[in-house]
């Protein structure tokens, strides 16, 4: 019969604790340690601005003793690993019972001692341990001794005797069967009658208020935000304001109305009143006096955190240094959560398809990334520019490099090696596509193809698709086969191909954080206003490289539907960047969808051949109850064969006997 026992030493509550921490903590504290691998080189602006922004993000992500940055992860790691310690400890200096009988071990023998041995020692143990001749020593009684005595005895008999050997080796005990003990991992007070109460409290706070209190944080927590990831309250401010003629100034303001309802700046302390009219000054010195103040958004005076947050905006832009701590941590915390304020701007203006907002939208990505006012020219985001050199250059950063150059300017070389690494695209090729057809046809699946790559803005710009070169035969066949693996696959972005390199970290200098460039490719009608297919985001565009050619490129597909009526489409295809100005690339891409009728017999028939279902099957029926076509079932065309060979036999015999009678 089973013995239940619980857990008095606590020992097993102990392994079971252990077990589950070393699951929890491992991995937790691999995470949290510093990665101390070889990381894989990243591409990084090697201008000085962008360095010592580099450095400067190292300095403060940096970890020392006198300085851990442990923060709440790292408080519950470390009291993890102390109970772990804890625990560890116990189960080491507590002494557990052996509840496996060894004989062996009781006579003091090694495993495989011959039996001529074990009745030796067992002759010296008689002598020595009998009680007739033992002396009992303090706290030790003649019950104890007679008890280590047949224990001895027993376990001799174990080894010796055949009958209680077999006991042995059948039950685990010289005496047979015994009573079966199974421990349980639970604390003796943990089910004692005295603390019942205080158990089933426990389990009441525990999974009828704690629990339930948590989840309910989280679904409400949860439902207080969009998608985009900002409060429901910000973005009906979004919807209501961002309209189509929206301006950039006007989605500036909207930006700081957003770190007000959203409450930014909560955990920052404020700046003074003197250093934040200070600011505002020296912003409205290059604004004007409608600093602030639009037909949409027009702020109170008692708006603080909204003006702050204007004036650190524009103060970002224009490059005004900032020299409070404070309104320092503020404009970073403002700068990031921008990201997000935008994101849930393009999608209004994108779920009601206009262009030119959207298009505001994405440019403001790009201003706020180089810090530069919306509209400026974009020889600005490159380093060491001012606006005085803008104004004297024509010619765009070839010809600012070519005036560096003249006049022996060290800058010119810094200026140069950003110059190589911008990300101006190259449409190699782009053209539309349908799987499986030669033409495009009404309310067909159509896959938007581009070849991409980034050439230096040194070199002249691309007007349209650029001309690869010829290619061998076998080449081209096999890269047809991979285009055509591509287009029937299910990833939107083509492999890389072998040896290309990818941008890195943007040249970003005054973004708070390291930036990776992006791309929004969409299809929109300027004429109209609108987005004609909405945007999707690529990055990893690799850059130009002559060695490869004609293969430095990476393709990538947008797939949308083919309008429903027949005609010639003249689609505009766009592509944004999120981090560089005034980088866009338009290009006018006319769409021709044909009627069916423009398909050959076979294409048709193979058509026909899908479309039609047999009128045995459920869908055949269902399609003949509405009148349309099905196909005949091929049991009905045998038994109509048959009938027709039947019907021709019996036809055959009846001219015989008619020809017989005659005769």
């Amino acid at each position: 019969m089973a013995n239940y026992q619980y857990d008095e030493s606590g020992v097993l509550a102990s392994y079971f604790i252990l077990t589950f921490l070393t699951l929890i903590l491992v991995p937790l504290t691999f995470s949290f340690l510093p990665s101390t691998g070889r990381k894989s080189k990243i591409d990084e602006c090697e201008c000085s601005e962008c360095q010592e922004k580099r450095a400067t993000l190292k300095k403060a992500d940096s970890r020392s003793i006198l300085k851990p940055r442990l923060g709440y992860k790292g408080l519950a790691i470390m009291a993890g690993w102390l109970l772990f310690a804890y625990l560890a400890h116990k189960v080491a200096t507590t002494k557990l019972e052996n509840t496996v009988y060894d004989p062996f071990e009781i006579l003091g023998l090694s495993y495989g001692t011959t039996e001529k041995e074990i009745k030796r020692h067992y002759k010296k143990l008689s002598l020595k341990f009998h009680p007739d001749k033992v002396q009992l020593a303090e706290n030790q009684t003649m019950a104890d001794v007679e008890a280590k005595f047949v224990n001895i005895t027993k376990a001799y008999k174990a080894l010796t005797d055949e009958e209680i050997r077999q006991n042995l080796e059948q039950y685990g005990h010289p005496d047979g069967k015994q009573e079966f003990s199974m421990g349980l991992a639970l604390p003796t007070w943990v089910v004692a009658s005295q603390n019942n109460i205080w158990v089933l409290g426990m389990y009441a706070i525990v999974f009828g208020g704690l629990l339930p209190v948590f989840v309910s944080r989280w679904w409400y927590g949860s439902r207080k935000y969009t998608k985009d990831g900002v409060l429901g309250t910000t973005a009906q401010l979004f919807f209501k304001k961002v309209r189509e003629e929206t301006s950039n100034n006007e989605l500036i303001q909207l930006l700081a109305r957003a770190w007000d309802i959203e409450d930014g700046s909560k955990d920052i302390k404020p700046a003074s009143g003197q250093v934040l009219s200070k600011l505002e000054a020296d912003v409205k010195a290059v604004v004007g006096n409608d600093f602030g103040k639009t037909p949409y958004t027009k702020f109170r005076s008692e708006d603080i955190v909204a003006r702050r947050a204007l004036a650190l905006l524009y103060a970002h832009m224009l490059r005004v240094h900032v020299q409070d701590p404070s309104l320092q941590a503020e404009q970073k915390s403002l700068l990031l959560a921008c990201q997000p304020f935008l994101a849930s701007m393009l999608s209004i203006a994108l779920s009601h398809n206009w262009l030119a907002c959207s298009l505001n939208v994405m440019h403001l990505n790009a201003s706020l990334a180089q810090a530069v006012l919306p509209g400026s020219d974009p020889l600005l985001a490159f380093p060491s520019v001012n606006k005085e050199e803008v104004k004297a250059v024509e010619g765009g950063i070839t010809a600012y490099i070519k005036a560096l150059e003249q006049k022996n300017d060290p800058r010119s070389e810094m200026v140069r090696r950003v110059a190589d690494k911008w990300g101006r695209l190259d449409v190699v090729d782009s053209q539309f596509k349908v799987i499986g057809e030669r033409i495009v046809t009404p309310g067909a699946i159509v896959q938007m193809v581009v070849k991409l790559r980034l050439t230096p803005p040194t070199v002249a710009k691309s007007t349209g698709q650029s001309t690869p070169p010829e290619q061998a035969v076998d080449e081209r066949k096999k890269q047809i086969r991979k285009e055509e693996e591509f287009l029937n696959g299910k990833n939107d972005t083509d492999e890389l191909y072998p040896g290309l390199t990818t941008p890195g970290h943007a040249h970003a200098p005054h973004w708070p954080q390291l930036r990776k460039p992006t791309w929004w490719v969409m299809i929109g009608d300027q004429k109209l206003n609108k987005v004609i297919v909405p945007p999707s985001r690529i990055t990893d565009v690799p850059f130009a490289n002559s060695g490869k050619a004609p293969n430095d490129y990476r393709t990538y597909k947008l797939q949308f539907q083919a309008p429903p009526q027949v005609g010639v489409y003249t689609f505009q295809l766009l592509f944004v960047s999120d981090t560089y100005v005034g980088e866009d690339v338009k290009l006018f891409l006319p769409l021709k969808v044909e009627d069916l009728s423009a398909l050959d017999d076979e294409e048709l028939g193979e058509e026909d051949e899908i479309s039609d279902p047999d009128e045995d099957t459920l869908a055949g029926q269902m399609a003949a109850m509405r009148g349309g076509k099905v196909k005949r079932s091929a049991v009905y065309d045998s038994d109509e064969s048959s009938t027709d060979d039947d019907q021709s036999s019996g036809k055959g015999s009846s001219d015989s006997d008619s020809d017989s009678d005659s005769d």
